[in-house]
């Protein structure tokens, strides 16, 4: 006796007489291989931008600190009249600079490693003829301050400056009302020095020598610390959700079109 042949068809087999196609069938078809390259396509992208959401995620400093405490030409990091590169800041410069008479400036309510003082703030004038604010030194009280000018005055310090360069604060830092100047703000200075024809940067520099009668003022290096940006985090992970959506979405369509194909194949039901 001959034996009936029981094995099952192939999965792509075509479907017999009749016989509603699978999904796989369906699956194969021209239009839906050519839908599928598309979903593939469009979640590549997604992906891809996912992924460049979660590299910009970990935020950290722009320039090492190798980087920033070697020593470089301030005018070969700043220009006169514009605004600072953020990998610039904290980077270390030497300059040329002599200081104008009668431009120091005092600031009230800096933070030093002693606690709340006072800084004493020089207008340093290039050979070029552009000026630069410069932190010559933190002072504990105001008449130490005021002592500490009077010498510059008498004696001004060197014209070569080696120190740390850091963007302009806001002015409104300081509160105007109560007559105090607490922010090292260049539009401000630009208001309080006669001559800054040349032009003026956009940044200032916090001297690593101190003159005598003031303490350094504490400049360390910029942090290089690695931080996780969760908004960044989060739009990596919705970038990536997306990319899953479009593949879901072409097995969706498939599957409506096998339900509808089986729904319309189907005998209609027996009636009583």
């Amino acid at each position: 006796m001959s034996k009936t042949d029981s094995s099952p068809a192939a999965p792509d087999a075509p479907a017999a007489p009749g016989a509603p196609a699978t999904m796989w069938q369906i699956a194969h078809r021209p239009r839906w291989i050519a839908a599928l390259i598309l979903a593939l396509v469009i979640a590549g992208s997604f992906a891809a931008l996912g992924q460049w959401q979660l590299s910009r995620s970990l935020e950290g400093g722009e320039i090492t600190e190798q980087q920033s405490e070697t020593v470089v030409p301030l005018e070969s990091v700043a220009t006169p009249q514009e605004p600072l590169a953020s990998v610039t800041t904290g980077q270390t410069v030497a300059l040329t600079a002599e200081f104008v008479p009668g431009d120091y400036v005092v600031l009230a309510e800096r933070r030093n490693t002693a606690g709340l003082g006072y800084w004493v703030v020089g207008h340093g004038r290039e050979p070029s003829g552009a000026s630069i604010a410069i932190a010559l030194g933190w002072a504990e009280s105001r008449d130490a301050a005021a002592s500490a000018i009077a010498q510059l005055e008498a004696s001004p310090p060197s014209s070569t400056i080696t120190g740390r360069l850091l963007p302009t604060e806001s002015p409104q830092q300081s509160d105007f009302e109560a007559g105090t100047r607490s922010a090292l703000a260049v539009s401000e200075l630009v208001n309080l020095w006669p001559n800054v024809d040349a032009g003026i940067y956009g940044g200032y520099v916090v001297s690593f020598d101190t003159p005598a009668g003031l303490e350094a003022i504490d400049s360390p290096p910029p942090s290089t610390e690695v931080s996780l940006n969760l908004l960044n985090v989060f739009y990596a992970v919705e970038w990536i959700v997306f990319a899953g959506f479009a593949v879901f979405l072409w097995y969706r369509l498939v599957r409506d079109v096998w339900e509808a194909e089986r729904e319309e194949q189907q005998p209609d039901a027996a009636v009583d």
